[in-house]
C-alpha cells in the first residue's frame, strides 16, 4: 500500500489498448478488483467508469436526503486493517457528500485513479473467440482488448424513469433521484410533486418538505419503515470501531445479510405478547435495520412477520395526525422486509406538516402529465413546478444488459436472459468466456450489506484469475447443468422465505414494465454463499468449463 496519498488528476479517453483485464465501473467493486489484479497479481487493467469520478451508485444519487441504510463501521472496505483504521466516519448512517470523500480518499490512497478511464461510456463488448479475448468499444470510438472483462456496474445503477404519457410536454422541471444534477435543485418556493416511496423516496421527503412551497407524494405501494435514529458518533465509539476491527469483520461476514449485527436467536413465539411488544419497542428505539433481527422467523413465518407488520403499522397510525392519511400510509399488503426495508428519519412525520399532501395513486392512478402537472384517473390535476421521479432502477439485470454484451457465437446477453437472468454463482454465464460479473444476479447481492458481497466477489474472481494463469487455463465459463442447478437453488432459497409474497418488488423485476419476473438475488445467506463459493474452488472450480 502507497505510505502517502496520490494527487493526480481523474484521466478522460480509455485509450484503445490491450490488458489482462478490463473492469466496467469505478464504484466499490471496480476499485476493489483493479487493486487485487494490478498490485497483487500484477495484470495490466484498465478501469473505464461513466462518470467523471470514483463512486459508483453513490457518483450518481445525490438527490435530498440521500444516505446510508448500513451502518457507517460497516459500509467500508475492510480487507486492509490500516485502512479501515485511519478513515474516521463522522455519522452512523453515512450521507452521500461523506460517502464520496471516502472512496476518493480510499482511491487516492491505493493510486487508483491513474488506471481509471473516467466519462468513458461502454457501448458494446464483443467475445472473439478466435483470439480468445474481449473486445470492448466506448462511446468514443475506441476499442480495447483483453482476456478478461469483469463488470462492477453495481445493481442499482439503471434510472427507471416511467414511461408516463405527456412528460415531454411538462412545463416545469422534472428529475429522477438516480440522475441528479451535481449542482443540487433548490426548491424554495415550488409546488413539487414526487412520485414513489420506497426507500428513496422515504429519505428525500422529509428534505423536499422542509424547502418546498407545497409538496404532493403520489404513493402506489404503502411501505414500512422504521427510524434510523441517525446522529453523530462519539469519541468512545470510534474508539471501539478502531480496536474490535476483527471481531466486527468477522461478525459482518458471518452473518446472512453482512451486516455487524446478529439475528436473535429465539424464535417470535418463544416469549409472550408483552415481551415481543417490549423488544419491538427497543428495537424501534434503537432504530435502523437491526429492527429485522428481533427474531430468527420473521422472514420465513407469515404469522410470525405479521407481528412485526402490525406493530410497525400502529407506529405509522400513532404518528400521522390525519386518519385518513395515516389509513392510506399504513396500507401495506406486503409482510414487513419482503422488500427492501426502509429506515428514515422523519418521513411519517412529514405528513402532519401544512405543505405535505398525500396521493394515493393504486386507487387513483397518474393517467398523464399535463404542461402544468399530473393528471390523475379520475380527472384532477395536481399543478407543479418540478416532478422528482424516485421510482427506482431498472435493477441487477438492467446494468448488465445496457452494455450490450455479446459472447460465442454471436448470442447477445440480451437474448440469453429474455425469459430472466441465468448464472453460475452469480458470477459466470453459458456461452460468455472469462467474463465475470461482480454482484451480478443469482448472488446475494442486494440482500446484504454491499461492501461485505462485493469484497467476497472480487476476491474470489482474483482468486480464480490466478489460479487459472497458474495452471495455464485460457478460458472458462460455467457448464449448463451447474447453471440449471445453481437457479434452481437460488429459486429454492427465496421460496424458502416470504420474500416472493412482494410480487410488486424491485427484487422480481416488477418495477419495469415488460421485464421478466424473476427473483434474482439469492436469498441463501451471505455466509452460506461464501461457503458454497469456497467449496466450488477448492473443488478445482467444479461447475466450470476450463480449456487451456
Amino acid at each position: 500500500m502507497p505510505d502517502s496519498l496520490t494527487r493526480e488528476a481523474p484521466r478522460s479517453g480509455a485509450g484503445s489498448g490491450t490488458y489482462d483485464a478490463v473492469i466496467i465501473g469505478a464504484g466499490f467493486s471496480g476499485m476493489y478488483q483493479l487493486h487485487l489484479l494490478r498490485d497483487r497479481l500484477g495484470l495490466s487493467v484498465r478501469v473505464l467508469e461513466q462518470g467523471g469520478g470514483v463512486g459508483g451508485t453513490w457518483y450518481w444519487n445525490r438527490y435530498p436526503g440521500a444516505r446510508c441504510d448500513s451502518e457507517s463501521h460497516s459500509y467500508c472496505f475492510t480487507f486492509s486493517p490500516e485502512l479501515y483504521r485511519e478513515w474516521e466516519w463522522t455519522e452512523r448512517y453515512p450521507g452521500q457528500p461523506e460517502i464520496m470523500r471516502y472512496m476518493n480518499w480510499v482511491a487516492d490512497r491505493l493510486d487508483l485513479k491513474r488506471d481509471i478511464a473516467f466519462d468513458t461510456r461502454v457501448t458494446g463488448a464483443r467475445y472473439d473467440e478466435a483470439s480468445n479475448r474481449w473486445q470492448v468499444a466506448t462511446e468514443a470510438g475506441e476499442t480495447l482488448t483483453a482476456t478478461w472483462l469483469i463488470t462492477a456496474v453495481g445493481c442499482l445503477s439503471t434510472a427507471n424513469v416511467p414511461k408516463i404519457p405527456g412528460l415531454e410536454d411538462f412545463k416545469g422541471r422534472w428529475y429522477h433521484t438516480g440522475q441528479w444534477p451535481h449542482e443540487g435543485v433548490d426548491f424554495t418556493g415550488q409546488r413539487v410533486g414526487q412520485v414513489g416511496t420506497g426507500s428513496t423516496g422515504i429519505q428525500a421527503v422529509p428534505v423536499i418538505a422542509a424547502a418546498a412551497k407545497h409538496l404532493t407524494v403520489f404513493q402506489r405501494t404503502a411501505n414500512y419503515s422504521v427510524p434510523a435514529r441517525n446522529g453523530p458518533l462519539d469519541a468512545e465509539f470510534k474508539d471501539w470501531v478502531r480496536q474490535n476491527y476483527e471481531a466486527i469483520r468477522t461478525t459482518t461476514q458471518s452473518t446472512p445479510n453482512g451486516h455487524p449485527f446478529v439475528i436473535a436467536d429465539r424464535s417470535t413465539w418463544d416469549v409472550t405478547e408483552e415481551e415481543r411488544r417490549a423488544l419491538y419497542e427497543a428495537a424501534w428505539e434503537k432504530g435502523g435495520l437491526q429492527f429485522r433481527a428481533t427474531f430468527r422467523d420473521l422472514l420465513q413465518d407469515k404469522a410470525a412477520n405479521d407481528t412485526a407488520a402490525e406493530f410497525l403499522k400502529a407506529k405509522i397510525r400513532s404518528i400521522v395526525k390525519d386518519p385518513a392519511t395515516a389509513a392510506k400510509l399504513a396500507d401495506i399488503d406486503h409482510p414487513y422486509a419482503a422488500k427492501r426495508p426502509p429506515i428514515d428519519t422523519d418521513y411519517f412525520e412529514a405528513f402532519n406538516r401544512d405543505n405535505v399532501a398525500l396521493v394515493d395513486v393504486r386507487a387513483n392512478p397518474i393517467e398523464r402529465i399535463t404542461p402544468d402537472g399530473i393528471q390523475l384517473r379520475d380527472g384532477t390535476e395536481h399543478k407543479l413546478d418540478i416532478i422528482v421521479f424516485a421510482t427506482g432502477f431498472d435493477a441487477m439485470t438492467g446494468p448488465l444488459l445496457r452494455l450490450n454484451i455479446t459472447g460465442r457465437d454471436g448470442l447477445a446477453l440480451k437474448e440469453a436472459w429474455a425469459a430472466g437472468p441465468r448464472t453460475y454463482l452469480g458470477l459466470q454465464a453459458v456461452g460468455f468466456p472469462n467474463l465475470f460479473t461482480i454482484t451480478g444476479p443469482g448472488s446475494p447481492s442486494v440482500l446484504c450489506n454491499m461492501p461485505v458481497c462485493i469484497e467476497q466477489h472480487a476476491e474470489w474472481i482474483a482468486d480464480c484469475i490466478a489460479a487459472l494463469r497458474e495452471k495455464g487455463v485460457a478460458r472458462m465459463e460455467p457448464e449448463p447443468a451447474a447453471v440449471d442447478r445453481w437457479v434452481e437453488h437460488v429459486n429454492e432459497a427465496a421460496n424458502a422465505t416470504l420474500l416472493p409474497q412482494a410480487g410488486h418488488s424491485w427484487y422480481l423485476g416488477a418495477n419495469v414494465p415488460g421485464k421478466p419476473r424473476v427473483f434474482m438475488p439469492y436469498a441463501g445467506g451471505m455466509a452460506r454463499y461464501r461457503e458454497i463459493c469456497n467449496e466450488v474452488a477448492a473443488k478445482g472450480y467444479e461447475g466450470f468449463v476450463l480449456n487451456k
